[in-house]
């Protein structure tokens, strides 16, 4: 009689062979084990609970570590400023009307006084650059910080804490939308900005004792005539053509309202309704079919001045036809 105590002997028995659609239908769903791609439903369970345990980890960690940063920070105050900053403490000057985003390379203002299509392409591009000046609003929407606009002169003295200089754009005759910038007459309005420096004062060239030796003469002539005045407390603003062909061609400009930044405008501190003080540029009788190449540079003690890397200047190109 057979011992029932012995284990019978078992022998590997080869897989039976599958084709490949019945190995993919086992592989989704076994019905002897329970597997669904491989795992039981434990196995399942548990490696979904490591990955649910994990990243919720990690996304509380972020978080955090992104909680504790925005704490340094200040939404109005940037925290490096200055020298301390990647901008720094030497402004740059900027210009309106720019050309296209298809041409941002471009600093080309061309057009034809005698085509009214022309001269609107021009003339609408400043006047969507300058609704945010134009704006009076009531506290919402764009025109938030509108309200805090005040009207400003050397003997204006201490704002109130919300408030900030109007710019008056308005006063910017012939440069205004009503007479399309001076478009049609041919002496084209060109509108000068000095960039945003958080904390920036100006240091002005107030008296002829120290103007640089490059400065135009009739920049230091008109500086002389206002020598000892608050109106001498400005940012200067001049253009000229780069070479003296583009010197003859460009021919006499006008400076409006005034020959430069004033100073009550500054330091920019983030206020609400802040805006960049503007100079208009007329150009009064270009020699229409040239091109004409102009610099026009801000002049003040701590804006250095280097043509190449642009630093305290601006370059366009400004060219009018009558065909």
């Amino acid at each position: 009689m057979a011992d029932k105590s012995k284990v019978a002997e078992q022998y590997y028995s080869k897989p039976p062979d599958l084709g490949k659609w019945e190995s993919f239908r086992m592989f989704l769903w076994n019905s002897e084990t329970g597997q669904v791609l491989g795992r039981t439903g434990s196995s399942w369970a548990k490696i979904l609970l490591f990955y649910l345990i994990f990243y919720a980890v990690l996304v509380g960690f972020f978080a955090a570590m992104l909680a504790i940063f925005y704490q340094t920070l200040d939404s109005k105050m940037p925290k490096w400023q200055m020298d301390s900053s990647l901008i720094g403490s030497n402004p740059g000057l900027g210009f309106r009307p720019m050309p296209e985003s298809a041409t941002v390379e471009s600093t080309l203002i061309y057009y034809r006084a005698n085509d009214k299509g022309s001269v609107l392409k021009w003339a609408s591009v400043i006047d969507e650059y300058l609704e945010q000046y134009r704006k009076k609003g009531s506290g919402g929407g764009e025109a938030a910080g509108a309200e805090n606009r005040v009207p400003c002169s050397y003997s204006t003295g201490t704002l109130a804490e919300k408030q900030v200089c109007d710019v008056p754009v308005e006063n910017f005759h012939p440069c205004t939308s009503a007479n399309q910038y001076n478009y049609e007459q041919g002496g084209p309005c060109v509108f000068l900005k000095l960039n945003k420096i958080f904390n920036w004062t100006p240091q002005p060239y107030n008296t002829t004792e120290d103007l640089p030796a490059i400065m135009p003469e009739d920049l230091k002539h008109h500086i002389k005539t206002i020598e000892g005045k608050p109106d001498a407390n400005m940012v200067w603003v001049s253009c000229q053509g780069e070479n003296p062909a583009d010197v003859e061609n460009m021919g006499p400009v006008q400076y409006i309202p005034g020959r430069g930044f004033p100073s009550y405008y500054y330091p920019f501190t983030n206020k609400e309704g802040y805006l960049s003080p503007l100079v208009a540029v007329l150009f009064e009788k270009p020699r229409t079919g040239v091109l004409i190449n102009i610099e026009c540079k801000a002049w003040a003690k701590n804006i250095q001045y280097d043509r190449y890397e642009r630093r305290g200047s601006v370059h366009f190109e400004l060219m009018v036809d009558r065909s």
